[in-house]
């Protein structure tokens, strides 16, 4: 393994014991508002604090991106982490036992390493660039589902901004046709580790911040998956309009997308 993943797992397992801590006593969390249906609490800044005091022990001139701190720069433009410390956080919030760590590293704008790891059920999924994504020690692939039929999708729904609310349940009724169904779990980080374990065949969001998918997406490229934008380009990472799968069903994916796709989604 990677000596610079093993300190993305090391910083990850800290901020898991962190959550597994505070969800012994979530009804005495302070709680903030920071927009419509977003939340953060304590917990998501001290696990957050927990993995850039980890980072930077070992990388202390590495950019950071995290989804409480914000961008904190480094000596080095080359190295930056992207880090979400509590991937679900109504989940956790509420006791629904679906959240996660997200870490991921990029070198020159590309994923090089990415860690998301499940606290709950000790899962760990990884990737390093080159040399395949794996859960614990098992190594992962995508499913070789061809078409829609028989497959199971994941999604999330807009909760923060609804201007593509009604794109949206379009992209969600067409994927209902001759599928085995839909699943939001509510933690977009799992569900691209879903994707790439095989458990979900596919999944699709509009409006996902980075931190939210850098680690899965690049599970699931590791995984023999490939990951775009709504119209099958690269510029997911901006957009944060995201479809993934395996090539196959991928394609089929986005062309049941594309009849919703408006200016504002064509890319």
């Amino acid at each position: 393994m990677h000596p610079t993943l093993n300190i993305a797992i090391r910083a990850a397992r800290t901020a898991g014991r962190i959550l597994m801590r505070y969800s012994e006593r979530i009804d005495q969390l302070t709680i903030e508002t920071k927009s419509r249906n977003d939340f953060v609490s304590e917990v998501d800044r001290a696990a957050e604090a927990a993995i850039v005091q980890e980072l930077r022990s070992k990388f202390p001139d590495h950019a950071i991106l995290g989804e409480e701190g914000g961008q904190q720069g480094g000596r080095s433009t080359e190295f930056e982490w992207i880090i979400d410390p509590l991937d679900g956080t109504t989940n956790y919030l509420h006791g629904f036992p679906q959240f996660s760590i997200s870490i991921a590293m990029k070198y020159r704008g590309q994923l090089e390493h990415g860690v998301v790891y499940d606290p709950l059920r000790e899962e760990l999924f990884t990737a390093t660039r080159g040399r395949g994504a794996h859960l614990n020690d098992r190594r992962l692939r995508v499913t070789k589902r061809l078409t829609m039929e028989g497959a199971l999708l994941g999604t999330g729904i807009p909760y923060r901004e609804q201007g593509h609310i009604d794109a949206y349940l379009g992209m969600l009724k067409a994927m209902l046709v001759d599928s085995a169904g839909v699943r939001r779990p509510g933690s977009a980080a799992l569900d691209f580790a879903y994707v790439a374990a095989g458990r979900l065949d596919g999944f699709w969001e509009l409006g996902l911040a980075p931190w939210d998918f850098a680690a899965g997406a690049l599970l699931v490229t590791e995984a023999g998956g490939t990951v775009t934008d709504l119209a099958g380009g690269d510029r997911f990472m901006d957009t944060g309009n995201v479809v993934a799968g395996n090539l196959k069903l991928h394609a089929v994916m986005l062309e049941r997308i594309r009849p919703f796709l408006g200016p504002a989604l064509r890319f």
